[in-house]
């Protein structure tokens, strides 16, 4: 019951919580970044080989 119990205690323990929220937050606003920046790389990629291609 040791171990259940220090990890019971620092689970309370609520400092330094911010640091970690701070980086799951900024951790997650890269991950939605790269998601966007992937996505509109490849639709912008599309739209441009389908002008290139009606041009012709």
């Amino acid at each position: 019951m040791k171990g259940t119990d220090a990890l019971k205690g620092f689970w309370r323990d609520e400092d330094g919580i911010e640091t970690v929220e701070y980086a799951l937050l900024a951790a997650l606003v890269v991950a939605a970044a790269i998601a966007a920046w992937t996505l509109l790389g490849t639709n912008v990629s599309t739209m441009a080989n389908q002008i290139a291609t009606t041009i012709k």
